[in-house]
């Protein structure tokens, strides 16, 4: 009997490992609606961090950046490290943003209370929904509050902490993206802000398995860096408005260490090939959603700014259903 996932306890997976026990229905204790009670202690993203993090980078370590290939093995090893080093950080910066219990599907701030891209609010109420890449849940827990029943599932053992320290009553489990442990048919709509498609070596593998644990008729939305972003430096100033790079070259981002270990990956895709990506899988694309920067957002998040948002995109939302 494998251990499940429920308020107060991780459900982990290894990387690349799928489950043999697939034949579980989608009320099993790994996905389905954990026992009900408390939502856990509710607090802010802004409070001082849990314990400190189990795997600190080694003092005056830089890695070097680079553009060279990195297969599916070594680029979830290294996104894996990468963010339980980094969640910390990440929410630290980006909490106040995200908030505790908000959908939203990129820097720009494309809210899903308006978008409705998983479908109306109201129609959310009892839907089983599995979000990937769920970082610290903000997503899940705005969903749980609609109604829904989510499952939240991360690479990163730290962020998926991080969702615990805030609270929330839906299933955790930390797995690999491309090896979801979960029975076919098993969610209504699957959802991803940013998690794992930008990092992942073959998306492909991804999409076949978010089709295969989604009922006929499901939706799967998911958000990315908007291709065209590859071609410009990462800068939010007037440094990163002048094309750099080939918007065609496909080699990865790779920040390596002294040896040559990856240490973070991101892979590009052109906008055909995220399309062809997503039809070869047997999604059926539905919409392509390329948010406008809008006037209230003053932030800055890494490249994205309120500058470069007003002349290029800079997330690309896909809303996928498969039939």
């Amino acid at each position: 009997m494998r251990e499940g996932a429920h308020p107060g306890r991780i459900a982990v997976y290894p990387a690349q490992n799928v489950p043999q026990d697939r034949a579980a229905g989608p009320c099993d204790p790994v996905h389905g609606v954990p026992p009900s009670g408390g939502s856990g202690r509710k607090i802010t993203t802004r409070e001082p961090i849990i314990q400190e993090s189990e795997r600190p980078e080694p003092e005056g370590f830089e890695p070097e950046a680079t553009r060279r290939d990195a297969d599916v093995a070594e680029s979830s090893r290294a996104n894996r490290g990468w963010w339980d080093r980094n969640a910390d950080e990440y929410q630290v910066d980006h909490g106040t943003f995200l908030g505790d219990d908000r959908f939203v599907w990129g820097p720009e701030g494309l809210d899903e209370v308006e978008a409705e891209l998983l479908g109306p609010p109201e129609d959310l109420k009892g839907k089983e929904v599995l979000e990937i890449g769920a970082g610290a849940a903000q997503c899940a827990r705005w969903l749980a509050a609609q109604g829904a029943r989510p499952v939240a599932l991360d690479l990163s053992h730290r962020q998926l902490q991080h969702a615990l320290r805030i609270g929330g009553s839906f299933p955790l489990v930390c797995a690999d993206a491309g090896a979801l442990p979960f029975a076919d048919d098993s969610f209504d709509l699957a959802c991803s802000a940013y998690g794992a498609l930008p990092f992942v070596a073959d998306p492909r593998l991804v999409l076949s398995e978010v089709r295969r644990v989604l009922r006929p008729g499901g939706r799967f939305v998911f958000s990315v860096t908007h291709p065209i972003r590859w071609a410009f430096p990462d800068e939010p100033g007037p440094e990163g408005l002048s094309v750099s790079a080939s918007y065609f070259d496909r080699t990865p981002y790779v920040e390596q260490d002294e040896r040559g270990g990856a240490v973070y990956v991101e892979h590009h895709r052109t906008l055909g090939d995220r399309v062809r990506d997503i039809v070869a899988t047997g999604f059926r694309l539905v919409d392509l959603v390329e948010p406008e920067w809008p006037a209230w957002n003053s932030s800055e998040w890494g490249g994205w700014s309120p500058l470069r948002g007003s002349l290029i995109p800079g997330t690309a939302v896909f809303v996928c259903e498969r039939d």
